[in-house]
């Protein structure tokens, strides 16, 4: 059986979710809206598809059509509105996607309490057969897993650095490539650990409601 292929005129939904990155197809009626906010981690990527629409990014107005992209940094205020008689579909794209997903905003652009949106929002199924107390626990040990390997990559990398910026200096190649791959076997590790600590943040946070 081959990979999924997703459709933009049928698949209207998220389509990937991960801590690394959620992605979607959207559609919005005309005269529809998005409420202004911003992402306290993820960078967002907006593609129109079909329609027209106008987006307001960190105070600044544009209009869109088909073929055409936008781009919302990290906390940049943004909305959108659909602009004349015909629905509007866009692709979208935000990351890393960790929950609480959205900060709302004020028409002033202050920031409004954080969104800790379902994971049924974001068309996930969470596993309920895991408790909370379960998802703390694993919370809790991925969180210290970062911290060991933290510690060590940081010593790898005040090591190899100082062995890289020698190697350069000297013009020994094949010391500065031993140095780099140290350096990042070490680095490799953390950012591993940082995904899976995403994963069970993004499992716990939506449930952490009384």
């Amino acid at each position: 059986m081959g990979f999924p292929v997703y459709d933009y005129r049928t698949d209207i939904r998220n389509v990937l979710v991960t801590p690394q990155i959620r992605s979607r197809f959207l559609k919005m009626e005309p005269g529809q809206s998005a409420q202004l906010h911003s992402h306290d981690l993820g960078h967002e990527i907006f593609l129109i598809l079909e329609g027209r629409v106008e987006f307001t990014i960190d105070g600044e107005t544009e209009e869109l059509g088909p073929g055409q992209m936008c781009v919302a940094l990290v906390d940049e205020p943004h909305s959108v509105r659909v602009l004349g008689d015909e629905p509007m579909t866009m692709y979208l794209s935000v990351t890393p996607h960790i929950h609480p997903t959205h900060t709302p905003r004020a028409d002033s652009g202050e920031r409004l309490p954080h969104n800790f949106a379902s994971a049924r929002a974001y068309d996930v199924e969470p596993d309920v057969q895991i408790s909370v107390s379960e998802l703390v626990t694993r919370q809790i040990h991925a969180s210290q897993l970062l911290a060991e390997l933290t510690e060590t990559c940081a010593a790898v990398q005040q090591e190899m650095g100082a062995q890289l910026t020698e190697a350069l200096a000297s013009g020994d190649t094949a010391a500065a490539e031993a140095a780099r791959k140290a350096m990042w076997e070490a680095l490799y590790p953390v950012y591993r650990a940082v995904s899976e600590l995403g994963d069970v943040w993004n499992a716990l946070a939506p449930r952490a409601t009384p």
